[in-house]
């Protein structure tokens, strides 16, 4: 036999292409006049035209289904809906070039569950071209060419022109069964990209503070993110690991510890050691003078300079990881020295093609559309962070042939990748339609005062310390509630850590990015309100229900493939659609990088599911034994699939939520 899943996949891809080059095609032909053909050849054209785009619709939906056939995924319906009405739309006003699509879950139940909005702006478009029709006029015939489905009860319009959408029970309650059977699998991939995300980046010889807590915390989520759903991600740090300051520390390491090549020198602190070396570059001359000389050797690569830089490296590297592992990160390592040999060829590639200009011995490249130029080889004849990144997403784009390239730091940095990315595309290296380079940018760390998170002293906050106290106001949060007299000591120190760590990576993430946030930990670790506390908490509570009903995991997994999953309760269809919007959460997040948009839906499935469960019994029980005499297994389920997705979206976000708390 053949390899079924091969077979599929080489199939999908390949319709893939011939889409895409149905759709370059079509654009081709849009404007015919500027062709200058014969009035016949552009009524050939027009037909030709029209076949294209009846070919394009039929290999759309061919290609949907052909998806849809992977019954183990989660079925994103927003995007079916889209594809329905894109269709009906298409049917319906065949001659309007790119109509606008618009599918929305509803927010009042009472106007359905889905709302397609596109006919006002259909008839704005239709209105600047002489053509007056009515949005409810746009809106009866969009939903007259509906195609068969098997997602939609029924359609109404309302107000001018909204069309509600109201899903068939029987088919939300079809989607719940295949998740309780088969978990929570990803959409079907077309085509397994290659991800690069570029996060965390502290430097060499100095302490990781909360700066860095952002990107780390930003960037591992987004990888989980892309790994969930199939795609083949790299996850690396781009530390400073190279440049003058290393000719500082070395001078300074071969005047505090002579004997280094023989007796590993006992830098504890390399903060403290750091700062020493600085003063001195500041003050002293002649040690300015050495540590300049240390650079030139280093760059030579002897043998004794490159071990003092790697002792120094390895001391840093032993730290980072202490926080790497308090927070689950995986990370590999390749800092700005990896790309060293490779700025030579960028600059000669970049001088070959006429983009290099000289200024004041500055070798500069301008990228259209850029105020500012990069600088890529500096009046000494040194390489500069902006060679260091050109080499780099070279690399990344040549060598590692990514798909996708994102760069996690903070918005401060946003010109300046602006700009390189602006040249990369300049020398040809990449076409942002074909490629995808992005600068997740994000705010910063505000502490209580609503200024830029500092210690008392007036210091950046070291990482370290703030996880310790983490730790230590999550102990105190649990023995406040009186956990440690139900749980066992291991039990405790589990719970510790989840909360503690998941509390501080949430308080991020919950928060739109681009925005600077105030860190507090009593905000952090209330159970109350839009916060991991209150979240791990509602999922541990969930997690028990079936525990305190005494109903085993076998009996669970038997149910889910022969009980259906009742919808009748108001509570029970609100909880349904919003455990099933969850692949829409996912997609949203991937075309934007927005991750505070899943902790929001966390929030509302959590809160959902407490309406549910105070208005729907799961089990019921004698009000004077306390004894189990009735179980709706139905509503077992639907905990059941709540805290699946709950847990999925948990593990997209790092966090790690207990049995117990």
């Amino acid at each position: 036999m053949g390899d079924p899943v091969g077979e599929h996949t080489s199939r999908l891809q390949r319709q893939e292409r011939e889409i895409k080059l149905l759709q370059d095609e079509i654009e081709r032909l849009r404007d015919p006049q500027q062709l200058n053909f014969t009035s016949s050849q552009l009524d050939e054209l027009r037909e030709e035209n029209s076949r294209l785009k009846y070919r394009l619709n039929i290999l759309k939906a061919s290609l949907q289904e052909e998806m849809s056939q992977n019954g183990k995924a989660m079925l994103n319906i927003n995007q079916c809906l889209q594809q329905i009405f894109g269709k009906a739309i298409s049917i319906a006003y065949p001659d309007l070039e790119n109509p606008p699509l618009s599918v929305s879950p509803n927010q009042q139940a009472k106007f359905g569950d889905y709302q397609c909005n596109s006919a006002m702006a259909m008839s704005q478009m239709m209105k600047a071209k002489g053509q007056k029709v009515s949005p409810r006029e746009i809106a009866e015939k969009v939903i007259q060419n509906i195609p068969n489905n098997e997602f939609i009860e029924r359609t109404e319009i309302a107000g001018p022109g909204f069309i509600n959408i109201h899903l068939k029970r029987m088919f939300v309650s079809k989607l719940l069964s295949n998740l309780l059977v088969n978990g929570v699998q990803p959409p079907p991939l077309v085509k397994k990209k290659k991800v690069i995300v570029d996060f965390s980046s502290p430097n060499i010889a100095k302490e990781m503070h909360v700066g860095h807590l952002r990107s780390t915390i930003i960037g591992d989520s987004m990888c989980r993110l892309f790994e969930f759903l199939g795609y083949d991600v790299l996850r690396l740090n781009h530390v400073g690991d190279w440049g003058t300051q290393f000719g500082m520390l070395i001078a300074h390491l071969k005047d505090k510890f002579p004997n280094y090549l023989s007796v590993s020198p006992p830098i504890s602190d390399l903060q403290s050691f750091y700062k020493e070396s600085k003063k001195r570059f500041d003050e002293d001359e002649e040690f300015k003078k050495r540590a300049y000389q240390c650079v030139v050797k280093l760059q030579s690569k002897e043998t004794d300079f490159i071990k003092a830089w790697n002792l120094i490296c390895d001391v840093s590297r032993n730290e980072f990881q202490k926080i790497y592992d308090c927070l689950e990160i995986r990370i590999q390592e390749r800092g700005e020295s990896f790309y060293q040999d490779m700025m030579t060829a960028v600059v000669k590639e970049f001088e070959e093609k006429g983009l290099v200009e000289l200024d004041e011995g500055r070798k500069i490249v301008f990228a259209p559309g850029q105020s500012i130029p990069l600088t890529v080889v500096k009046s000494d004849g040194g390489y500069t962070y902006d060679t260091s990144d050109l080499a780099a997403i070279k690399n990344r784009l040549f060598d590692e042939k990514a798909d996708i390239i994102i760069y996690v730091t903070d918005s401060g940095q946003a010109m300046h990748f602006q700009v390189v990315f602006a040249a990369a595309q300049l020398i040809g290296w990449y076409d942002p339609k074909v490629t995808r380079v992005e600068h997740a940018g994000f705010g910063v760390v505000l502490g209580e005062d609503k200024k830029k998170f500092k210690t008392r002293s007036g210091d950046t906050v070291r990482l370290m310390d703030l996880l310790e106290e983490g730790l230590k106001r999550s102990m105190d949060k649990l023995k406040e509630k009186e956990r440690d007299k139900v749980l066992t000591p291991e039990e405790l120190v589990k719970a510790q850590r989840a909360v503690a760590f998941g509390c501080i990576k949430y308080a991020d993430l919950s928060h739109n990015r681009i925005n600077d946030y105030v860190f507090s930990f009593d905000k952090m670790l209330d159970d109350r309100g839009n916060t991991a506390a209150y979240l791990l908490y509602a999922f541990t509570r969930i997690r028990s229900i079936a525990r305190l009903a005494n109903i085993q995991e076998a009996v669970l997994r038997k149910a889910a493939e022969t009980t259906e999953v009742l919808l009748d309760h108001e509570k029970e269809w609100k909880l349904g659609k919003c455990i099933l919007r969850f692949p829409e959460i996912l997609q949203k997040i991937t075309d934007d990088l927005l991750l505070h948009t899943l902790c929001d839906y966390l929030y509302e499935l959590a809160t959902t599911f407490t309406e549910f469960y105070d208005s729907c019994y799961c089990v019921e029980k004698d009000r004077q034994t306390g004894e189990v005499v009735k179980v709706n297994m139905w509503r077992m389920l639907l905990c059941e699939a709540t805290a699946a997705v709950m847990a999925k979206g948990f593990d997209i976000l790092g966090i790690n939520p207990v049995q117990r708390m």
